[in-house]
């Protein structure tokens, strides 16, 4: 049965950076109302042809918004509650599906039952809801005791999943984000430590809100049907696919990416029931045009991740070519951004425009969106697959070269072209050749 995630084009934003939020939230000021400002981008949203937004951490928090300090109340320097529901609201009036980040593996070290246990010690009823508190050490922050933390972050101490107060109350936030603020779906970060229990549960217990509720964690190594499976996520980040998307090309290595995709979705793929979920860059890497030796490539690159099996998602701005690096921080990566802004990024843009023909035809053909994938001729700098269904076929060709190229289409038969000049091609058998445009990509449809 078809889920609206098959047919997600996702915008990613880091609503604290875009929004221009300082990086450290003054508690007890007044509400800053910022986030309302993201309704000003729907036109251009709308534009471009996604229709599903990732918003990253909303909740209340010390700084980056990972660090959690009250999961019922959106951060003050976003807004209050109803800021969130009339967002959503909004968005949903608009056609668009709403996800949002669940930081379930940890808190602040503010956050109000860490602090009860600072002051309180063993004698606070709290000392259970954290991951190895220990009295018989001391904490490199100065406690009486030790605790596990998020990957030797101690300011962000692990919550123990495992303890039902604990899973009682984040269950209390998520029915509160459902009931109160009507988001689809979750993005889990850090789901790689997450108790499997803890997410078999949310699981059950999303789905008895919201049928349609939709899981993705963040997964960076592994294998992903160890979280994503029917008991537990729905999806994950794909992580192997994001490294490949850049390496090949730098490595001017097609042979990289195209064994990655037929290992996850190839006739044996080890994903190929699973919707991954896809992505160039987001808001912990650099951005694509940074990352890449030769930014001609982010032709095939797009191309690529508008083509192949799993859930496309752009970094907001990305799709207009802007540059991101890490430094000391990240916030090179989470600039602010206005709707006015990125409207003028976008307006004659090549790159916003090849993005936006690339959605299109995602979405008017559903063999790009659930199609099967065959790989059909691979080069260091030419790349040749299918996408099929019982009902339609598209071929992705595919010239990472600065040069032209003339390679063998694989192709048999009759094929209009999806992009460009729409031409019309007839191959009388597979080896007939094809002339390639420097770094160029066209998807051929069997007509």
């Amino acid at each position: 049965m078809s889920h609206w995630s098959d047919n997600a084009i996702f915008y990613h934003i880091y609503p604290l950076g875009c929004c221009g939020a300082p990086f450290a939230n003054e508690h007890g000021k007044a509400t800053e109302v910022r986030l309302a400002g993201l309704k000003e981008w729907i036109p251009y949203l709308k534009d471009l042809g996604v229709n599903a937004l990732f918003l990253g951490p909303l909740f209340a928090s010390d700084t980056h918004g990972y660090d959690t300090i009250d999961y019922y109340f959106v951060d003050r320097r976003l807004g209050a509650n109803e800021t969130l529901a009339d967002l959503v609201r909004t968005y949903h009036d608009h056609g668009f599906k709403i996800i949002v980040d669940g930081v379930f593996n940890h808190t602040s070290r503010h956050f109000w039952a860490f602090r009860d246990i600072v002051r309180n010690g063993q004698t606070s009823p709290y000392v259970g809801w954290y991951a190895k508190i220990d009295f018989s050490g001391r904490s490199p922050s100065g406690d009486p005791f030790s605790y596990d933390c998020w990957e030797g972050h101690y300011n962000l101490p692990r919550l123990n999943l495992e303890n039902g107060d604990v899973v009682r109350h984040l269950f209390g936030a998520v029915k509160k984000w459902i009931t109160e603020f009507g988001i689809d779906g979750l993005r889990l970060d850090a789901a790689y430590h997450l108790n499997h229990a803890f997410l078999r549960q949310l699981k059950t217990y999303c789905r008895s809100l919201n049928p349609d509720f939709w899981l993705m964690g963040e997964v960076i190594h592994g294998d992903y049907t160890i979280w994503a499976n029917p008991g537990m996520l729905d999806s994950t980040t794909n992580y192997e696919t994001y490294k490949g998307l850049y390496s090949s090309h730098n490595d001017r290595n097609f042979f990289e990416i195209s064994y990655s995709l037929n290992r996850q979705y190839g006739n044996s793929g080890i994903y190929k029931n699973l919707m991954l979920y896809n992505f160039a860059d987001n808001h912990d890497v650099e951005r694509i045009s940074s990352r890449l030796a030769d930014v001609n490539h982010l032709t095939t690159l797009y191309a690529l991740l508008f083509t192949i099996p799993g859930i496309p998602s752009i970094y907001y701005g990305s799709e207009t070519g802007i540059e991101g690096v890490k430094n000391h921080d990240d916030s090179g990566l989470r600039p602010r951004l206005s709707a006015e802004k990125i409207n003028g990024l976008a307006r004659d843009n090549p790159l916003h425009e090849w993005i936006k023909t690339l959605i299109a035809a995602r979405k008017s053909h559903p063999a790009l969106q659930t199609g099967s994938y065959r790989q059909l001729y691979v080069s260091h700098l030419q790349f040749i697959f299918s996408r099929s269904r019982a009902d339609e076929e598209i071929v992705v060709i595919l010239n990472a070269d600065s040069a032209e190229s003339r390679v063998r289409c694989m192709c048999h038969g009759r094929y209009i072209e999806l992009t460009g000049p729409h031409r019309t091609f007839f191959f009388d058998h597979p080896q007939s050749e094809l002339t390639l445009a420097p770094y160029s990509a066209m998807l051929l449809k069997r007509v």
